[in-house]
């Protein structure tokens, strides 16, 4: 767990972090999600609902399929985004989402990949759940955002969304397990950090937070 870990954390800070070289000096909002009846907010998605975006990355990004896990499980993407489906075991997987337009890719042996652009999301966030035929145990989800600043919860339910110009802006958070808060109207003025905090409860069938 402590190596899928190292790689979410990889993976975010070439995501939700590739813009760093790119975004400017900016501000830093960040805080803490909390889930009520679980130990912590970890894998919880906190983003900018909306915000100047550059183009999405002009490589795929890549979700592998290793050890019968979807890894990262979690994979925020900006609108446009192309992803690499790697399959690391020593059996076949394939790759289809149930959700919006819904696609199937197929299955594929070991060491080989499948891409596929989400381009048609109309209304950020947009969450595709990923599953495998095969294996129906594995679960992973891609959030299609409208901009790049976002990022994943570590373990402890700690975030840091670094390089956001100065303004006024709508900070909302998502989770798998359908457990949810209000979204969060903020103001970023400068560099000094911004604490934004979540503490999430669980979204009864038919509400709209």
């Amino acid at each position: 767990m402590k190596r899928h870990a190292s790689a979410l954390v990889a993976i975010v800070m070439a995501i939700g972090g590739h813009g760093a070289d790119v975004r400017g000096a900016g501000g830093v909002i960040s805080g803490t999600v909390t889930i009520t009846g679980l130990p912590t907010g970890a894998n919880s998605v906190v983003y900018i609902e909306e915000a100047p975006a550059t183009p999405p990355p002009a490589t795929p990004v890549e979700m592998n399929q290793r050890g019968m896990e979807f890894i990262p499980k979690i994979l925020p993407v900006v609108t446009g985004t192309t992803v690499k489906f790697l399959n690391s075991d020593q059996v076949n997987h394939s790759v289809f989402s149930p959700d919006y337009e819904k696609y199937d890719l197929g299955s594929w042996p070991q060491g080989q990949t499948k891409d596929y652009a989400f381009t048609t999301c109309a209304k950020p966030p947009c969450v595709y759940a990923q599953l495998c035929k095969s294996h129906p145990q594995m679960d992973g989800y891609v959030v299609v955002l409208q901009n790049q600043y976002f990022a994943v919860t570590d373990k402890t339910g700690h975030y840091e969304i670094r390089n956001v110009p100065p303004g006024s802006y709508t900070v909302g958070v998502w989770h798998a397990r359908r457990f949810g808060a209000a979204a969060k109207h903020v103001t970023v003025s400068g560099a000094a950090p911004l604490a934004v905090n979540f503490a999430l409860a669980h979204i009864k069938f038919g509400s709209t937070n």
